[in-house]
């Protein structure tokens, strides 16, 4: 393999971007991917359901930010706007009264006020949310529905500095395929992991099981559960600083587990969030009938999603259709004909569904953010800033550090 002046280790939304960037700057650059198609955690199919389900990221989240917004609207994509708000809510079997939608409606803003103006000793989010009201549904759409991770292990902190994702747009054609699309001129090498990137010499080797590239700078792009199982070794080793920050940037995860319901609304309406609270935080999510197609959608979240995931699809489909009995009665199951689960945990170049910094950790997201040696830089999701845990976060995050390392690459190519 030939030398360049930067390497870009990972297609996915940042690896795509930094790609871009230095393409558009005049940088010479190779993309390696491990996987065998573009996009990471961006992936849309057709083989479920013979239409586009999203196995990854499938809301434009803070649309007025998210430059894949505006891809949306050039390609013609069927986009639903969705406020991500409850519209039912079970207690196991039991629906909830108004006064007690009410009662929920009122803790999801007090907690907001509190996580706000929050100054404690403890940085739990678990410990706030006891201390705010105790009560467990805005907690679950605050950790496992929305960080991938339960309350005690999620910081207020980071919590704190994520940004308002409103407004959310939904795509019909799916958004794995618009990064899909968005991302096809780019040149790069799939099925190609990396093994090792050493960074002892003027520059850095990145090591392939192609062979091996010689550059400047190497942009890192893939997950913090990638860094932290080691699939990519360092020589020298990263400075303790970033190990550190690795493993205090734990994937958390968020399971998808769909099915088909057929010959009935169940009397809900397309997009209606409807949540399930169970003991042992056993919780179910469902977004009904997206675009009125015959699906319910089911999430898990947090220590839960990491469990259904190892039982396998079978169990997890079982458990979904359980659920949908006991609140819509037996009969419905007979309406139910097939089902899914994404199992984001199982695949091995991306461990998890995105970064969550634990308690009294979230400065290791700038750490992590620092350069290695002005010849090693990290981007992804979980270096977005107000936007980690999304595609557009990482996007931006990869077309920033691209930035960064051109103005290196001008800086040193002035003092020689």
């Amino acid at each position: 393999m030939t030398d360049v002046d930067v390497v870009v280790v990972g297609a996915g939304c940042a690896g795509l971007a930094a790609a871009k960037r230095l393409r558009a700057a005049g940088a010479s650059f190779r993309v390696v991917e491990a996987m065998d198609r573009i996009g990471g955690r961006a992936w849309t199919t057709t083989t479920d359901f013979g239409l586009p389900f999203d196995i990854g990221c499938a809301w434009i989240h803070a649309a007025d930010r998210n430059p894949f917004l505006p891809e949306a609207q050039a390609a013609g994509w069927t986009l639903q706007h969705h406020e991500m708000g409850l519209d039912h809510l079970w207690f196991g079997k039991r629906r909830a009264s108004e006064a007690e939608m009410e009662a929920e409606r009122r803790a999801e803003a007090t907690l907001a006020d509190c996580i706000e103006r929050h100054k404690g000793s403890s940085d739990r989010l678990s410990t706030l949310v006891e201390a705010c009201h105790g009560l467990r549904v805005s907690a679950t759409f605050a950790g496992p529905m929305d960080f991938g991770a339960d309350d005690d292990e999620i910081s207020v902190t980071d919590f704190r500095a994520a940004a308002d994702l409103d407004p959310n747009y939904f795509t019909r054609e799916g958004f794995g395929a618009l990064v899909h699309r968005w991302g096809a001129d780019v040149p790069l090498t799939l099925n190609c992991p990396v093994r090792r990137i050493r960074w002892d010499g003027p520059g850095v080797e990145v090591e392939t099981d192609r062979g091996t590239i010689r550059a400047q700078a190497a942009i890192v792009t893939v997950s913090t559960g990638v860094l932290a199982f080691e699939d990519i070794a360092f020589t020298p080793d990263l400075p303790e600083s970033h190990q550190e920050a690795i493993f205090d940037l734990p994937m958390g995860l968020l399971t998808k587990i769909p099915v088909r319901v057929q010959g009935t609304r169940l009397g809900l309406k397309p997009f209606d969030d409807v949540l399930i609270e169970r003991y042992a935080r056993h919780d179910l999510y469902f977004l009904a009938f997206p675009f009125d197609i015959d699906l319910m959608i089911g999430f898990v979240g947090g220590d839960f999603a990491w469990e259904m995931e190892a039982a396998g699809p079978a169990a997890a489909v079982d458990f979904v259709t359980d659920r949908l009995a006991d609140i819509f009665g037996s009969g419905m199951r007979k309406s139910v004909s097939h089902g899914t689960m994404t199992n984001w945990s199982a695949e091995r170049h991306v461990r998890g569904g995105y970064s969550a910094a634990r308690p009294g950790k979230a400065h290791a997201r700038e750490v992590l953010s620092e350069p290695v040696g002005e010849r090693i830089w990290f981007a992804g999701e979980a270096l977005a800033g107000g936007l980690k845990q999304t595609a557009g976060g990482a996007r931006l995050s990869g077309e920033a550090v691209a930035g960064a390392v051109i103005s290196r690459l001008a800086r040193q190519d002035h003092l020689a």
